[in-house]
């Protein structure tokens, strides 16, 4: 695992960072999973924060939106109950159509949907990826809900192109420990791009 000291996320010190694993798409699939202790992958209380890195992510797909969910230890199905928030700007290539907006299509109040992390889906023209991270906190804490917070940027799947800036954030509503994220998108696969789980301490 590499270790980057000190690095800066949005501004911030976060301190000593550690790269564990690198998800690559491929095209075979339309989801990426990290689960403690399966193919190296740690997500448990060896840090208090994990982030997850999006670059490049490429459908196959036409429009999909781009979602995550968790497993509590000893879980399955990938439906923890989430309250989440939403909201996103948007700018129209030719600056014709702008807007700031709270979005409640993709906001959950004790739902157990994967949580969008996209507003619009992403077109998957030859020059469209998906870009953003994922940050969550403590999910091994016993005492807590496990809180997360997103930002995802893509261009918008339209005949005329817009780059749409995503915020997401809210927590699992779970005392358990969480030790298993999956990303996935609505249909289709991810044809190219990578995503990073990081451990910060």
């Amino acid at each position: 695992m590499a270790n980057y000291n000190a690095i800066k996320y949005d501004g911030f010190s976060k301190g000593s960072t550690t790269l564990i694993k690198t998800l690559t798409a491929d095209g075979s699939a339309g989801t990426l999973t990290f689960q403690d202790g399966s193919s190296d992958v740690v997500l448990d209380n060896t840090y208090k924060e994990y982030l997850f890195i999006f670059n490049n992510l490429h459908p196959s797909a036409d429009g999909p939106q781009f979602s995550f969910q968790a497993n509590a230890s000893g879980g399955s199905g990938y439906n923890e109950t989430i309250t989440s928030t939403a909201f996103y700007s948007y700018m129209k290539e030719d600056d014709t159509d702008t807007a700031l907006s709270y979005r409640t299509a993709a906001d959950q109040a004790d739902g157990t949907s994967f949580q969008q992390l996209t507003i619009y889906g992403p077109g998957n023209g030859n020059d469209s990826s998906i870009a953003g991270y994922l940050h969550l906190y403590d999910p091994s804490n016993t005492t807590f809900v496990k809180q997360f917070t997103s930002r995802v940027i893509n261009e918008y799947d339209s005949s005329a192109a817009y780059t749409v800036d995503a915020y997401v954030a809210g927590w699992f509503n779970t005392t358990s420990a969480i030790d298993e994220i999956q990303f996935k998108l609505a249909s289709g696969n991810f044809d190219a791009g990578t995503i990073q789980l990081i451990g910060i301490t």
